[in-house]
């Protein structure tokens, strides 16, 4: 028991009990007939207490919980069912717990107490108050706690963002033999979906389905959003499908859940489907459309996206004006991108951060820092995320004294302690640089232990720079941490194939075999006529192919004629250097390129989208495309982007 019984009637009670019966409040006069009745002159004592219920309901729904609570302290022995709106009022005081701490002690001396009603209500209140051992404490006094007390304490858990625990309480609900109306079923789903809980939001979502009320489109959004943040767009698509009724939250989720788990494409096919269906999509809807576009360059049909929605919302609302930055500057248009920035009216410190990092992606560096100066100036903090950006836009363009200096500063001067990120970030720069001892020695010196990515920023610098016997070193680590990612694989076969160890590189790819490593495969992307082509080495589905390798060989003699000479060190492959170039030439990107010389009108820029990093011959190549076709290309890999202008880039080959 939390608490002995005490006398209930404080001060501030008895003084608004005294306002109360005087028939007088300063902004809600009690209506006469209400007076006479508190008086006892129109009922017997006992006639009045079976209206209390209904008084106390009335005065509670008013929003009149002083004198509510007034009222429930006139009568010694009060039903039962009065104390439940006795404790509501109470929780919505100011300051709610001194008066419910005295409405549970008095109810201790009651035989109400152990209602299940008065208990779910003291749960809640407590809960308001922050006080969930005390609200567990409560239920745990509950001989068989109904749908409704369950729910209370689910809800309980979740608003104090404590989501396992939500969860937890979820399961022994449902092992109790708990059958779930709609709200508890949203509110459970709600919280397996924040801790990515699968298998009690499917007990769940079957248990909806038997109590009939899995067609309530709040329970079915409910189960879509958490096999969307499972990961299960397939399960998520099939209960999306059955909704016999579906709101723009309904649509929001599915978007968004195709965009997030890399099916961008499926995506913007349901986000115009919505459109054609007259259903108005909210900002988070048209955010999630816009990271689609974002993923495949797919500037136009960004572009039509963003005529989804009044331009002006754009410019008030942060969420969708970071996903416009974010897209422009990921397709490339870092003008578009500045535009929508200076003329944004709500700018957060996320709006400055994805503009500091799109610029420090897109290899204005300089720019980036003068933005971080401006935001300074403007009195917006920076925080750790801003300094992602700045050390990012140094690890790009090899500025490794202004990295250092950042770094430096964001300890001594801000006081920000480094995520990994930001030694992520460090350990990029430092081996582009060809610092890689340095390197090293910041992994080895970091207070946490280094991730995958940490350890193959180092891996590409060892690549870079040629070191075969500090990537062999690397690539343990990385085995280790991520033994079914090929890219480490590759990366480090590549390096033998570089120093000519073919028979290291052979052996590499019977192990690769041997664990069931396959390599990923290089897809590039490009946006024509809103349409997405899709371009892959080997693959020949594509209307136009033969055009397309014609079209590559024209342009391989006049490269030729330019002294370009293939770079086949980058095949890890032991074969005749022949063998070697024809692989060269039909790379992703140069097939993306040659389709778009093909299908676009001179003079108009060539935007293509690549999953894995350009190769050394491609950039090479790209660049003298560029020249012959008097074409800007725009190519963003998974690791930055490289805009090509009569026969040079951007990256002014730092990559």
């Amino acid at each position: 028991m939390i608490h002995q019984p005490g006398a209930f009637v404080s001060a501030a009670a008895a003084s608004t009990r005294r306002v109360l019966l005087g028939g007088i409040h300063p902004s809600n006069p009690l209506p006469p007939l209400t007076v006479r009745l508190l008086h006892g002159r129109l009922l017997r004592l006992d006639i009045l207490a079976d209206l209390s219920q209904f008084l106390l309901r009335a005065l509670s729904s008013s929003g009149l919980h002083l004198h509510a609570l007034a009222l429930h302290s006139l009568f010694p022995d009060p039903p039962h069912l009065t104390l439940p709106f006795a404790l509501k009022s109470a929780s919505r005081l100011p300051d709610p717990l001194p008066v419910g701490e005295q409405l549970h002690a008095r109810s201790l001396k009651l035989p109400s107490h152990s209602n299940p009603h008065v208990l779910t209500s003291l749960l809640s209140l407590y809960a308001k108050c922050g006080l969930l051992d005390h609200a567990r404490q409560v239920f745990d006094e509950m001989r068989c706690p109904s749908t409704v007390s369950w729910t209370a304490l689910i809800a309980a858990y979740m608003n104090a963002g404590r989501d396992r625990e939500a969860v937890a309480a979820a399961r022994d609900a449902f092992t109790s033999g708990m059958r779930p109306d709609s709200f508890t079923a949203v509110r459970v789903l709600t919280a397996c979906a924040r801790v990515v809980d699968l298998d009690t939001g499917e007990a769940v979502w079957r248990a909806a389905e038997r109590e009939g009320i899995a067609t309530s489109v709040f329970v079915a959004t409910a189960a879509v959003d958490l096999y969307v943040k499972c990961g299960e767009m397939a399960k998520a698509r099939e209960v999306f499908d059955k909704m016999s009724e579906k709101d723009a939250v309904a649509w929001g989720a599915m978007v968004g859940g195709y965009a997030s788990n890399g099916h961008p494409r499926e995506a913007l096919e349901l986000f115009f489907a919505m459109q054609a269906q007259g259903v108005r999509p909210d900002c988070y809807t048209v955010a999630g459309a816009l990271s689609a576009c974002t993923r495949l360059g797919a500037l136009d049909l960004g572009r039509q996206a963003v005529g989804a929605v009044n331009g002006d919302e754009f410019l008030d609302n942060p969420i969708l004006g970071t996903a416009l930055i974010n897209m422009y500057t990921k397709c490339g248009s870092t003008g578009e991108a500045w535009v929508v920035f200076q003329q944004m009216r709500r700018k957060d410190v996320i709006v400055w951060n994805t503009m500091v990092l799109g610029l420090g992606m897109t290899g204005h560096g300089k720019t980036a820092f003068a933005l971080v100066g401006q935001m300074e100036k403007s009195g917006v903090k920076l925080n750790d995320n801003t300094f992602i950006g700045i050390l990012c836009s140094c690890a790009h363009t090899g500025l490794v004294q202004d990295g250092r200096r950042y770094f430096r500063n964001m300890i001594q001067l801000y006081h920000i302690i480094p995520r990994i990120e930001h030694y992520g970030c460090m350990v990029d720069m430092l081996s582009r640089a060809g610092l890689l001892q340095e390197a090293h020695q910041l992994i080895n010196d970091m207070p946490m232990q280094a991730n995958a990515v940490v350890w193959g920023a180092l891996l590409g610098g060892c690549k870079i720079h040629r070191d075969t016997k500090l990537a062999e070193c690397v690539l343990k680590q990385l085995i280790l941490l991520e033994p079914r990612n090929s890219g480490n694989y590759v990366m480090l076969s590549n390096i033998y194939s570089k120093s000519n160890r073919w028979e290291d590189a052979a052996k590499l790819r019977l192990d690769m075999k041997a664990h069931g490593v396959e390599k990923v495969r290089a897809y590039s992307w490009v946006e024509l006529s809103g349409k997405v082509h899709e371009f892959c080495v080997g693959d020949k589905s594509h209307p136009l192919m033969d055009q397309i390798y014609k079209k590559l060989d024209e342009l391989g003699m006049e490269m030729k004629n330019m002294g370009y000479k293939p770079t086949t060190d980058v095949v890890m492959f032991d074969v005749e250097d022949e063998e070697k170039e024809q692989t060269l030439v039909h790379h992703s990107e140069k097939l993306a390129i040659a389709f778009c010389l093909l299908s676009t009108p001179p003079g108009e820029v060539i935007r293509v989208t690549k999953n894995l990093r350009v190769c050394t011959d491609c950039h090479t190549a790209i660049k003298l495309v560029s020249r012959i076709a008097d074409r800007e290309i725009i190519i963003r890999d998974n690791n930055r982007f490289h805009c090509f202008r009569d026969g040079s880039c951007s990256c002014n080959d730092y990559w």
